[in-house]
């Protein structure tokens, strides 16, 4: 399978590793971020989401039927123990390379079993000068899954929402960055607590903050 992403080893390689991608215009990703569908689940209006989940068959994604997200209290102690329902990930953006590229890349560099299920989060974090916007509401936490990968595709006039790993709630961080347009933090979720920071607005505009947040398990079901 071709390495479509160079890889950046850090101190903590063999449990968290950050890379640049490669062969990802991501300007082919901006548009499908508008009109999102906001997050009925969280308080403030700020973020928008949609979630699809899929195998990977050789160097082709299979798309999973429709499925329902759940955790429990133990890993989100906001929206634990509540079945959530997002919208699906557009056709039209599933159909890209580059989208392609960029699951083949998690799958790959987890060493993923090829039966097993991923799930793609597509992230809007929106900020004005009257209204922070908090990637991570629940606080430093875990997901309650093996690995997660967090790809950040786009930084629109904002400050802040810098990314944070640690091996225990109550410890410093390990690593510390924000995460430019292009780079892919894969994390294992047994190993590590992650945490951003909110955003603000460098200007009186709107800001924003688009990701794909991508898990294996997906921790969805039908």
């Amino acid at each position: 399978m071709q390495k479509v992403w160079t890889e950046t080893e850090l101190e903590y390689a063999f449990l968290f590793t950050l890379g640049k991608v490669n062969s990802i215009g991501l300007e082919g990703f901006k548009p499908f971020f508008s009109n999102m569908p906001l997050d009925p689940y969280i308080k403030g209006n700020y973020r928008s989401r949609r979630l699809s989940r899929f195998t990977v068959s050789g160097n082709q994604l299979i798309k999973l039927p429709h499925g329902v997200f759940f955790q429990s209290k133990e890993y989100n102690r906001l929206a634990g123990n509540v079945k959530r329902e997002f919208a699906e990930l557009d056709d039209a953006l599933i159909e890209l390379d580059i989208f392609k590229n960029l699951v083949l890349a998690f799958s790959d560099s987890c060493k993923l079993h090829p039966e097993a299920e991923i799930g793609v989060h597509q992230i809007r974090i929106s900020c004005t000068p009257e209204n922070f916007g908090n990637p991570a509401p629940e606080g430093i936490h875990q997901d309650g899954t093996d690995s997660i990968g967090i790809f950040s595709v786009n930084r629109e006039n904002i400050q802040g929402g810098e990314t944070h790993l640690y091996t225990a709630k109550k410890e410093k961080p390990v690593f510390s960055k924000i995460l430019n347009p292009g780079e892919l933090l894969l994390i294992n979720d047994h190993e590590f607590f992650h945490y951003a920071n909110p955003i603000k607005p460098q200007t009186e505009a709107q800001g924003n903050w688009d990701v794909f947040v991508l898990t294996s398990p997906s921790l969805l079901s039908e």
